[in-house]
Parts: structure tokens; C-alpha cells; sequence
């Protein structure tokens, strides 16, 4: 099967978000306690721990806005955290039963007929198939409940 890729936020976007910069919205992240369970950091791809500060914010995982830049709530680690580095493994935050999983174009635009809900189990393998494909440039990984943005997948 082809190497994959399961790339988090940037630690220079996390450092900047804790330092109260704006989110997509213009607006700063909000900062609130975590209950625990199901509150996943996009930097560290793991869960926030219950009783630990979190940011939420309005995060657009694409370099502009155009039709198809779908922006959405993250959570996010208030104070640091490591960036997710076993990037060929499924990470630790991805324990729904299934996912969205959709193909994107170079021009960050999704790709037609690549979106799926798909079993957790199953992500890698859709992501490779979808990353065979020359006309995908990346994968999004998905909430299938609401839509919000997990990670992106790009070959390894």
C-alpha cells in the first residue's frame, strides 16, 4: 500500500492561536476547560485531557477563500503541546466508528465523487486509493457527524 501521511496543524499556527491570534473569523480563539472525551487537538491529534485549557476556534485548513475553503471549529491545546510525528499511523483521536473521507485538487477544491463516510478501519485504505488518483493532491479527514476538519492525509 502507498505511505501515507496524517499531517497536523503547524506549531507555528498553534503557537500564534495560544498567543490569542485571530482565527478565520477575525476573532480569537476562545479558551475553556475540557469535560474530556471528544475533544480532539488538531496539533497533537490526541485528546485533550478533561480538566486541561482548550482553544476553540474557526480554522480554514485552506491557503484562501474560495467557494470549496469550508471553515469550521478545531479544538485545540491551550498551552504546548508535541505536533503529531507518527504521521504513517492512524492518530489516536480518530476513535469514531467512521469518517468523511474526501479527495482535493491542487486548487484546493474538492474533487467530485471522493467524498465517503468511511470506517475508521478503513481510512488508510480509502485515503491511498483516493491519493492513486494523479487529479488528487490531498485528503481531508472529516467528522461524518458535523463536518469539522481532523486531519489531512497527503502521500508519503
Amino acid at each position: 500500500m502507498m505511505s501515507l501521511h496524517f499531517t497536523a496543524i503547524l506549531t507555528d499556527e498553534l503557537v500564534a492561536y495560544q498567543a490569542g491570534a485571530a482565527d478565520a473569523y477575525g476573532l480569537a480563539p476562545e479558551t475553556r476547560l475540557s469535560p474530556g472525551g471528544g475533544y480532539p487537538c488538531r496539533h497533537c491529534l490526541d485528546f485533550i485531557e478533561e480538566g486541561a485549557p482548550y482553544l476553540t476556534l474557526a480554522y480554514r485548513p485552506f491557503p484562501s477563500l474560495q467557494p470549496y475553503a469550508e471553515t469550521g471549529p478545531i479544538f485545540l491545546h491551550a498551552k504546548p503541546c508535541a505536533r503529531y510525528a507518527a504521521s504513517e499511523i492512524l492518530p489516536p483521536m480518530l476513535d469514531s466508528p467512521d469518517y468523511i473521507v474526501r479527495g482535493y485538487g491542487a486548487d484546493d477544491r474538492i474533487v467530485y465523487g471522493t467524498g465517503a463516510v468511511t470506517p475508521t478501519a478503513a481510512i488508510a485504505a480509502r485515503a491511498a486509493a483516493l491519493l492513486a488518483d494523479p487529479a488528487i493532491a490531498y485528503v481531508h479527514v472529516r467528522s461524518a457527524r458535523n463536518n469539522c476538519y481532523q486531519c489531512r492525509i497527503e502521500r508519503g
